[in-house]
């Protein structure tokens, strides 16, 4: 009888085991370390995303071509497509303008405005704006380049209130406002004497003016008298400065969980009166931030967000000018978290009469319809089994909505985003998308044309131009090619979905094989993991590279997935998560892993080892000491091992407050004691997103428990997995420990292939 391919492949396991697993050479690496510029350029006519030009019927994009990129610019009136400016003519005045060299298909800015009518360009370089003439080409630089601020998430404020600010005008021009001796005074415009409007200010009870907003009639102010919180310090010694020779010392604000924080009071003042009105706090009692108050363009009223500790209420405040009386206008009471960095949308319609409010009250998050004056719901917009994952654009003459949303088709990947038109009352329900892909859509202004996007992991980008009137596809803009990568070894992730820990709720996650993949092979496989709450991370769109693959081409299976606990499915799904991270979805991913093994032989479900950074740092140490009969082999970087070492804003949102011992029960430092398989740590020595003590904290934890592991400081580094460096160390940690043999030598061969930035 003629053996089959599993006999043989044992037969070859007992006499040639080397030979067979001959993977984690330097073969290996060397065709990982070429893989990114192996396969770069071979990817044409891939769109970017949609930019339409002000109020006209124009956009341009960016595509990739043969050698480089191409801007293109389109009308959809006449449907007419051509090249967005003349590239080379453009290459040759800046290279001249700037003193540098430039090409027509490699020009050095990633986008573009056009300007004064369209008769002129302008566009970043490093620091820099510079602007292009297209009636001769001449280009000139404009000054540095004004970098948009990064606020906070949901565009609440952050913690603490005392900004620096300028003096506050009034609508009206004859006033401005401004704090003296921590107290709010006004002065007439241009002058330097004011007048006091409080008394109570001190410097432990501070008038913020930040805070401060006049009403549109300029009668009233509504501003925060702040009782100051705990100032909160992390410390930081640079060991190996380029500029000196010692080292340097520095700090920074870094608020934690459990802190005591700012602690705004609102206040309503009558200029002219000069009375104040403090405003009672019963509806706002325990603020973990309060939004800067807005007045009602009638002067009414005014309105605040507010967000209390522990983010299980979060309510839409409005106050009435005439007396001072607060009312809430839509108050949210969640039994878990209110995702208020994620999942806040609120547009206030006719002056606040009524209010367009986000919710997953029913189990799925939607659009509400609420009456302002009342406080009740009028009406829900949006309901079903699936999520609303974003608003585009709301006509409130027409009284529609253009929203995103996920999850609406039955048997699809519900990850993938769509796109849709819905009136106010629910009614005129419209997909404005069809593939069965992930879409991104860019409309214009006068939502008459949109252009979409879509991919998948394993479908080159198509975008097209849509009408709005009928949905009809008007003009294919760009179909990519992806001939030649194909060719290049190139092969698409494969989704792979199983059965969640409840028995039914489908998990989606990728798999990736190197490019010389062999199905006799048994492959080790090795988990990348961020598993943080606020968002879900498999990839969903085209790429023709990504970092994984790099690793797998050294000999590995490389897999990404989405288990519960993390956001963009039901409630349900989300709430795994609260007060409990240290979950990370473990029961469900490991439940995939079996499934992925059950379908395939090469799939080595006994030789799997995890990494990840930040949380995914928290997250791959977590596998490993509550699931040592698992995973084998962890490489964790910058991780935020004990959630009330990291900062406040993103662990109470999932963790609580006030501290309980749910937290050291997910603390990676108090269950350090279980490690069993082999670990490497990575942290940067200057990380100032998560402190870098968390992670010598288990240091701490490990030696005291007598544990051996290694331990990676990057000098100067911040927050990431080493650089270059890094990368190679994780690559060598797993060879060693998952395929079974020793990594190159690098100090004596002298050659330096790497992953880095791959």
């Amino acid at each position: 009888m003629k053996p089959n391919w599993k006999s043989s492949l044992c037969l070859g396991l007992l006499l040639f085991p080397a030979a067979v697993f001959a993977q984690g050479t330097m073969e290996d690496y060397e065709r990982a370390a070429a893989l990114r510029e192996r396969f770069q350029g071979l990817v044409v006519n891939a769109p970017e995303s949609a930019n339409w030009i002000g109020k006209s019927s124009r956009f341009w994009y960016r595509k990739a071509v043969r050698g480089g990129n191409e801007y293109m610019l389109v009308d959809a009136a006449t449907l007419a497509k051509r090249p967005a400016f003349d590239h080379e003519r453009l290459a040759v005045s800046l290279s001249s303008a700037a003193g540098a060299e430039y090409s027509a298909l490699k020009l050095p800015f990633n986008s573009i405005g056009f300007v004064d009518e369209e008769r002129a360009l302008e566009f970043v370089i490093a620091e820099d704006r510079w602007r292009c003439e297209l009636e001769n080409y001449a280009c000139k630089k404009l000054g540095p380049a004004q970098l948009q601020r990064r606020g906070a998430s949901g565009g609440l404020p952050g913690p603490r209130y005392n900004f620096p600010s300028e003096p506050r005008p009034s609508p009206d021009g004859k006033w401005e406002a401004i704090i003296n001796n921590f107290n709010v005074h006004v002065r007439a415009k241009g002058k330097r004497e004011s007048v006091a409007l409080t008394a109570d200010g001190s410097e432990g009870n501070y008038y913020a003016l930040a805070s401060l907003a006049w009403s549109p009639d300029s009668k009233m102010i509504a501003v925060y008298r702040v009782r100051p919180g705990y100032q909160r310090r992390i410390h930081f010694i640079e060991s190996s400065p380029e500029d000196q020779l010692q080292p340097k010392y520095s700090s920074l604000e870094y608020a934690k969980p459990g802190d005591v924080l700012d602690h705004p009071q609102p206040v309503l003042i009558d200029v002219t009166a000069r009375k104040q009105t403090v405003i009672d706090n019963a509806l706002f009692p325990n603020p973990y931030q309060m939004s800067r108050p807005e007045w009602r363009r009638d002067s009414r009223a005014f309105s605040f967000e507010y967000n209390q500790r522990g983010h299980q209420v979060y309510r839409i405040i409005e106050v009435d000018a005439a007396m001072g009386r607060p009312r809430a206008v839509v108050s949210e009471e969640p039994k878990t978290f209110f995702h208020y960095s994620g999942k806040r949308y609120r547009y206030d319609i006719d002056d606040g009469r009524e209010v367009i409010w986000m919710s997953e009250r029913d189990g799925w998050n939607h659009l509400y319809l609420y009456d302002g004056a009342t406080g009740r719901v009028k009406n829900r917009i949006t309901t079903g089994d699936w999520v609303v994952r974003g608003v585009d654009k709301v006509d409130e003459a027409k009284r529609q909505i253009w929203f995103q949303a996920s999850g609406m088709h039955p048997g699809k990947d519900p990850y993938f985003v769509h796109y849709y038109r819905i009136n106010f009352d629910g009614a005129g329900f419209t997909a404005l998308t069809e593939a069965d892909a992930n879409h991104q859509v860019a409309f214009s202004s006068d939502m008459n044309w949109y252009v979409d996007t879509w991919s998948r992991v394993d479908q080159p980008p198509v975008s097209e131009l849509r009408r709005m009137s009928d949905k009809r596809v008007m003009l294919e803009v760009e179909r990519a090619e992806i001939g030649e990568l194909l060719k290049a070894g190139w092969r698409a992730p494969e989704v792979f979905t199983s059965t969640a820990r409840d028995g039914k709720t489908d998990i989606w996650g990728v798999i990736i094989r190197p490019s010389n993949f062999d199905p006799l092979k048994k492959y080790p496989v090795i988990e990348y993991i961020y598993a943080g709450p606020h968002s879900s991370f498999a990839p969903k769109s085209f790429g023709a590279w990504h970092p994984m693959r790099s690793m797998a081409e050294i000999g590995f299976i490389v897999v990404q997935i989405d288990g519960m606990g993390t956001s963009n499915r039901s409630k349900a799904f989300h709430d795994v998560a609260w007060k409990n991270l240290g979950d990370a979805g473990f029961p469900d991913r490991i439940l995939w892993h079996r499934a992925a093994a059950a379908k395939y032989p090469w799939y080595d479900i006994t030789r799997v080892g995890i990494y990840g950074n930040s949380a995914g740092g928290q997250n791959s140490l977590g596998g490993m000491l509550f699931h040592p009969e698992f995973y084998k082999a962890c490489v964790s970087s910058c991780g935020c091992h004990d959630n009330r070492m990291d900062k406040i804003w993103w662990n109470e949102q999932w963790m609580g407050w006030p501290l309980g011992p749910h937290y050291a029960e997910a603390s990676n430092v108090e269950n350090a004691h279980r490690l069993q398989g082999a670990l490497l740590l990575v942290v940067g020595e200057m990380d100032s997103n998560v402190d870098p003590a968390s992670t010598l904290q288990v240091v701490d934890a490990l030696i005291k428990a007598n544990k051996m592991f290694d331990l990676l400081v990057i000098p100067g580094g911040g927050h990431g997995p080493g650089g270059a460096y890094g990368e190679r160390k994780r690559n060598d940690f797993f060879v060693r420990h998952l395929l079974g043999v020793e990594a190159p030598d690098w100090n004596r061969k002298n050659s330096k292939p790497s992953t880095a930035g791959n």
